[in-house]
């Protein structure tokens, strides 16, 4: 029997069922040409029309014939098909309606919705393009507005997103709307079109007009600075907003496989933003190739996360294949989704690779610092993010040779993003031929910046550079040396380096006398209270001592003369001693227990001989300290004495607890007692040595003498301790100690309980010193001079800090060698005779002398002028007669014919002490009439030698300063016989002819020294007279009178701009202060045009890309053109040799790349 074709609907009734339906073969869905079959997401279906109607046109037929059999079914089919029909309609349905998994809130496939009946309904067909509206700014403007007033993360995405959609609809308008928001981030007005979007090839002829434009609305607006730079708070505009939009754009276009499946959106983007980071106008560029290394950030996460996505299904696909039943079909979706992954990651690397070549070769050499520092932090994230594809020495030796760049901004960034590479210890091996290569440039960063932040921080990288074990001994030793930095913030980044050389150290010194756990037994267990047996910390402190020690031993002859020593002690700075030992109580614990340090420093150690070869005898023998150990551990005492001070002070002024308040007053009370047993202890221990006995002196500082008079301490061991500090006073001459008595007598007299004593104390020294300066005025020869200059040091030392009136106006009875009484005479009178005998003489001793008397002089009227100031209803005897003294002081000047210590005091004092007395002028309680005849000016005779003083002064810091002068008139032009340079000084021509170009470098390093420690002199020289004679001018006593009057003042500022700020600031005291205000709004209105150089045309300084493939990225030809091979080693590329060819084609202007013009 034939049977009729199952599609008809009349069939024959033998084909039917017991339920009556037709029986015919069904059509499979895969079978059907007229459906395409979607392949785990990534085969499409065909959306031919004539499908379309195919499918449209069967669809109804096949449903009558179906509900012709189904309009009568028996009882048994309807059972069979409720039972069935469920399971086998999810069975259907579950793998058509399965939505994606999020990954971090990212789909990493667009959701695919089924047809109702199990097919999916075809998408329509694009309509008929229309034609594209003309930009009038309205989308724009939405656009821009949208995405600057998002305020997180996910109303950019939604931002992103719609753009995508847009994108779909209209790929033209979309792209159009991204760059005119790119345009109105640069600041720029002007937009694009359609037109201009669908002509890639015009893109640089549209960007030259935009910049021409850009001029012109510069030339009307008068804009300032540009939106990524500007910061104004009143704009919209935000850098991280613009950065976010974009990696949205990225991200959005990945999830939805637009950015793989329709390549010419990336294309489109990057054909604008590349070719506008190569633009003339700054911020054009600059915002380009922001907007172009976020993009390349945002694509290296999406590698990563492909990355991820590919070893995952490596591991699943492994998975299956070792079952025992291996589900072939989920096999080969698994590796259909590897290679979809593998194909995404090849096309992102290769725009990763575009974009690097593109626009990070050229802009991480830019002439703005801000586009360098930019491609150094974004270099610097593609490592992290994509160490497959950037760990590489290619792409490592760019930021190593940004560590040479001329901006310190740049620098800066550089170290940041090395500092995160090298915390990671898993990267020690990619990281070290790296290491090798630019070691010496960190160590140098490290010691000879410019910058001390930047220092700080290139100590900090190679500190982690020495725990991954790639740092040379000698750079260790390097480094360790500047705990003895002057910059603080270099000594506290060095304070963990340097205690991590103590401890190795220690280890190796312990290791050597038997372990720790031998020491330990040898010694017992410690007592907290008993400093003065050994313990094991005192081998640390040794140690600490000895590292010290040998880094210290190269500044031993950088040591600052005796008038050097005394002008720091004045102006209260500390020694480098001091400084370094702050720093080491923050990197080392057991530097901050200053009892431990004091008992080891009181410690008998010379009772300690290699007897017997044992553990206790060993450690004892290390233990031992030599001198200059023991003076670096008296000053970090102090160190940790201040340390354990402001910790207390800390905790006493903390409101939150209040249990501390008590605490902190126990910890005061402790250290009080305890130093004021230990300074006597220490005084009789090292009195005897000028350095520890300044050291020991200064404890008395921290002492606090209000809290042992609360705990009622007897008053006499404060006196036993004044009585020792007397006599270190009279005992010793070097300045330090005498500043160190003095400053410990007034902290004394500061407290009124102890005031009588203490004025008891000095009163003593007075007697002592004057006695003694009886004896030595006899004579005044040369013979006694040494004598007689310690006696009038210590004479103007306590003159300083105690009223000498009455001590300068006593007579004294001066006793000759016969023993015979000789006429009575005032000690002011002495100290004159002083003056006039050793002013002539060129000895140094004498000198010293002569400028020790001079200030005790002036010290004694300036107590005069305070006590007229005091007493309204003076006596007439009270008026002081100085016109002697200033005689006597225009004698020594003039006696003295080089610009000497001498010669500069004596100036200095005479300007000071005309000035002083013009204080009379502004008395209220005092009659005027009586006091008038005290203001004088400074004589005629002095002027033509101080301007002299002055003129060489200035010629002098000129030369060694290299700072230009301003060229006189002839009329003001010194004359022939001026007075000859400072004696201190060398000729910097002879010494420069002088050096050997085979000298060490420790030798060049010591004179490079020996030339700033001239500069920083002579400016110091400079400032401090030019300070005497602003102040002299303003008290109307110079330069005052006579016919003319003015001109000096008008000398001293001619060359107020050319040597330097110091100088500058000391001149700025003579102007009036209404006129500084007027100068400095001229300066605000200057810097406001002075923006007209970000818009100038950059030509000149933008590389030359014709003929950059003949010189290689970094080659020694490179850096020449960007003025780093000069100074940096190892920093050429060993990849290639330039031939004298090469090298005439690659030098075409590219040396221009790294000039500045802002």
């Amino acid at each position: 029997m034939v049977q009729s074709d199952p599609a008809t609907p009349a069939a024959d009734v033998t084909n039917r069922r017991k339920s009556g339906r037709i029986s015919h073969k069904p059509v499979l869905f895969q079978q059907d040409p007229n459906i395409s079959v979607l392949t785990n997401g990534t085969g499409k279906r065909k959306r031919g029309a004539q499908s379309v109607n195919i499918n449209l046109d069967e669809s109804p037929a096949e449903e009558g014939s179906e509900d012709e059999g189904d309009e009568e079914p028996d009882e048994e089919e309807l059972k069979e098909k409720k039972r069935k029909a469920p399971k086998g309609k999810a069975n259907q349905r579950k793998p058509a309606a399965k939505k994606p998994k999020m990954a971090d809130g990212t789909p990493t496939k667009l959701a695919i919705r089924p047809a109702s009946n199990g097919v999916k309904k075809p998408r329509k067909g694009k309509l008929p393009a229309k034609k594209p509206k003309v930009p009038q700014g309205g989308d724009e403007v939405d656009l821009y507005e949208d995405v600057f007033s998002a305020k997180a993360n996910s109303e950019l995405d939604a931002v992103a997103g719609d753009w995508i959609v847009r994108y779909n609809e209209h790929n033209s308008q979309a792209i159009c709307d991204l760059v005119n928001i790119v345009l109105k981030c640069t600041g720029c007005d002007s937009e694009v079109d359609v037109h201009d979007i669908e002509d890639p090839d015009n893109v640089t002829s549209k960007l030259t007009d935009l910049q021409e434009e850009y001029k012109n609305q510069y030339e009307k607006k008068g804009m300032a600075n540009y939106p990524l730079i500007s910061g104004a708070k009143s704009s919209s505009f935000s850098r991280a907003t613009l950065t976010g939009f974009f990696t949205a754009i990225i991200t959005n276009a990945h999830v939805s496989d637009v950015l793989y499946n329709d390549l010419a959106l990336i294309e489109h983007i990057q054909v604008w933003v590349t070719t506008m980071s190569s633009c003339a106008i700054r911020p054009f560029r600059h915002t380009a190739t922001v907007i172009s290394l976020t993009i390349s950030s945002a694509i290296c996460n999406l590698v990563k996360e492909i990355t991820t996505a590919v070893a995952a299904s490596m591991k699943q696909l492994e998975g299956e294949k070792k079952k025992r039943a291996k589900n072939k079909e989920r096999i080969a979706t698994i590796e259909a989704t590897i290679r979809e992954n593998e194909k995404k990651r090849e096309l992102a690397e290769g725009w990763l690779k575009d974009i690097f070549d593109t626009v990070f070769v050229h802009r991480y050499r830019d002439v703005d610092p801000r586009i360098r520092a930019d491609c150094a932090n974004a270099l610097g994230l593609w490592i992290l993010t994509c160490p497959d594809i950037f760990f590489e020495g290619q792409y490592l030796r760019y930021l190593g040779w940004v560590l040479s760049d001329t901006a310190s901004q740049t620098r800066a960034e550089v170290i940041k993003q090395l500092l995160r590479l090298y915390k990671n210890k898993e990267n020690s091996g990619r990281l070290r031929a790296f290491t090798d290569r630019f070691r010496p440039r960190m160590v140098e960063m490290a010691t000879q910046d410019a910058e001390p932040a930047i220092r700080a921080s290139a100590v900090e990288l190679l500190d982690l550079v020495r725990e991954l074990g790639m740092l040379e001994p000698d750079d260790i030793d390097t480094i360790g040396k500047l705990i003895f930095d002057a910059e603080p913030r270099v000594r506290k980044a060095v304070a963990g380096y340097f205690a991590q050389n103590v401890q190795d150290l220690f280890e190796t010194t312990l290791d050597d006398i038997g372990g720790a756990e031998g020491l330990e037994e040898v010694l017992g267990e410690e007592v907290d209270d008993d400093y003065d047996s050994p313990r094991k910390v005192w081998l640390k402190l040794k140690c600490l001592a000895v590292v010290l020690e040998s880094y210290d031993s190269e500044n031993e002859d950088q040591d600052v003369g005796r008038g050097d020593a005394e002008a720091l002690v004045a102006l209260g700075v500390e020694s480098r001693y001091v400084m370094a030992a702050e720093a080491i109580c923050r990197g080392i614990e057991e530097a901050k227990n200053w009892e431990v340090i004091a008992g080891y420093l009181l410690h008998d150690h010379s009772s300690a001989e290699q007897m017997e070869d044992d553990v206790q005898t060993t450690f004892k023998i290390r233990c031992q300290l030599k001198e200059k150990e023991e003076r670096l551990l008296l000053e970090l005492l102090n160190a940790a004495v201040k340390t354990r001070l402001l910790e207390a002070n800390g905790m006493e002024h903390d409101k939150k607890k209040k249990a501390t308040k008590e605490e902190a007053r126990q910890m005061q009370e402790t250290i009080a007692i305890h130093l004021a047993r230990v300074i006597p202890q220490l005084l009789s221990k090292f009195g005897a040595n000028p350095a520890t006995a300044s050291a020991v002196l200064r404890l008395e500082h921290f002492l606090n003498l209000k809290t042992l008079q609360e705990l009622q301490q007897d008053p006499k061991e404060y006196e036993s301790l004044l009585d020792d500090i007397n006599k270190q006073f009279l005992t010793h001459t070097d300045q330090n100690v005498l500043a160190e008595a003095k400053t410990a007598l007034l902290h004394a007299r500061s407290y009124e309980d102890l005031e009588e004593v203490t004025e008891s104390k000095v009163q003593d020294l007075w007697e002592e010193t004057i006695d003694l300066l009886k004896a030595l005025s006899v004579n005044l020869d040369p013979p006694q001079i040494t004598d007689l200059t310690n006696t009038v040091s210590r004479i103007s030392s306590l003159a300083s800090i105690s009223d000498c009136v009455s001590n300068f106006e006593a007579e004294v009875q001066a006793i000759s060698q016969g023993k015979s009484k000789q006429s009575p005479t005032k000690v002011l009178h002495i100290l004159y005779a002083i003056i006039s005998t050793h002013a002539p003489s060129q000895d140094e001793e004498a000198d010293v002398l002569v400028t020790a008397a001079t200030k005790a002089i002036l010290f004694y009227y300036m107590w005069k002028v305070r006590s007229i100031q005091a007493d309204p209803q003076f006596s007439p005897e009270k008026i002081p007669a100085y016109m002697d003294f200033s005689a006597v002081l225009i004698k020594v000047i003039k006696s003295r014919r080089k610009i000497d210590d001498v010669r500069l005091s004596a100036i200095g004092t005479l300007l000071e002490l005309h000035t002083l007395f013009a204080t009379f002028r502004h008395l209220v309680n005092v009659s005027a009439s009586r006091l008038s005849h005290l203001v004088l000016d400074v004589p005629v005779s002095a002027t033509d030698p101080i301007l002299k003083t002055f003129l060489v002064l200035e010629k002098a810091y000129s030369v060694r300063s290299k700072r230009p002068l301003e060229k006189a008139p002839e009329a003001d032009d010194p004359p022939e016989d001026v007075d000859a340079e400072p004696e201190s000084s060398e000729d910097e021509a002879d010494d420069d002819e002088g050096e050997d170009v085979d000298d060490d470098e420790a030798i060049q390093n010591q004179r490079k020294q020996r030339k700033q420690h001239e500069v920083l002199l002579t400016e110091k020289r400079l400032c401090e007279l030019t300070g005497k004679i602003v102040l002299a001018i303003v008290a109307r006593v110079f330069d005052s009178s006579g016919p003319h009057k003015g001109e000096l003042g008008k000398r001293l500022v001619r060359n107020k701009q050319k040597l330097g700020s110091n100088f500058k600031e000391v001149l700025n005291f003579l102007e009036d202060p209404n006129t500084v205000k007027g100068k400095k709004a001229a300066k605000e209105k200057a810097r406001a045009k002075k923006s007209k150089v970000l818009i100038e045309e950059e030509d000149d300084e933008i590389e030359d890309e014709e003929g950059e493939d003949e010189v290689e990225e970094g080659g020694e030809e490179d850096l020449r053109k960007r003025e780093l091979a000069e100074g940096v080693d190892g920093d050429e590329p060993e990849d290639e040799e330039l031939g004298p060819d090469d090298e005439e084609e690659a030098g075409g202007g590219g040396g221009r790349e790294w000039v500045g013009d802002d």
